[in-house]
């Protein structure tokens, strides 16, 4: 399969639902696997734990209204689309479901991570070129 074949189906199955993907042609075998954004809504019912003590929890994550949008993967947080562009998104804006709120790159692959509610940004959890693990909260949003 030629590399411009190759770059073509792994964006068809990005932008699919599919999770995982396998492909073998003549003795060549492409396997895909894709995380997807996972948000996490708090309740008093179920407030997460974190094993990583140095993890920053969302202040008043404990409220039952806060939305936290965790990271689907390890990797480097990006906040804007390039150096010296403007962040995605700032404290106070409004987000809309779908809207992409950062970036994690992820060997080598930039993820673009996309908000799974309407809200207003209430706290920006880390900050850009930071290390992040999987699950890790990265924003927390007042439901509107």
């Amino acid at each position: 399969m030629e590399m411009e074949n190759i770059i073509k189906l792994i964006k068809t199955v990005s932008e699919s639902a599919l999770t995982s993907f396998e492909y073998e042609e003549e003795g060549s075998r492409l396997s895909l696997q894709i995380n997807r954004n996972v948000v996490h809504r708090d309740t008093p019912e179920s407030v997460p734990v974190q094993s990583n003590p140095e993890l920053k929890q969302p202040e008043g994550s404990c409220s039952t209204n806060n939305l936290v949008i965790s990271s689907p993967m390890v990797g480097t947080f990006y906040a804007a689309k390039s150096e010296g562009s403007e962040p995605y998104i700032s404290v106070g804006d409004v987000v809309k479901k779908g809207q992409i709120i950062g970036i994690v790159e992820a060997m080598k692959l930039m993820n673009e991570i996309e908000s799974e509610y309407d809200g207003v940004v209430k706290e920006i959890l880390v900050k850009n070129k930071d290390m992040i693990e999987y699950g890790q909260p990265l924003v927390s949003l007042k439901p509107l």
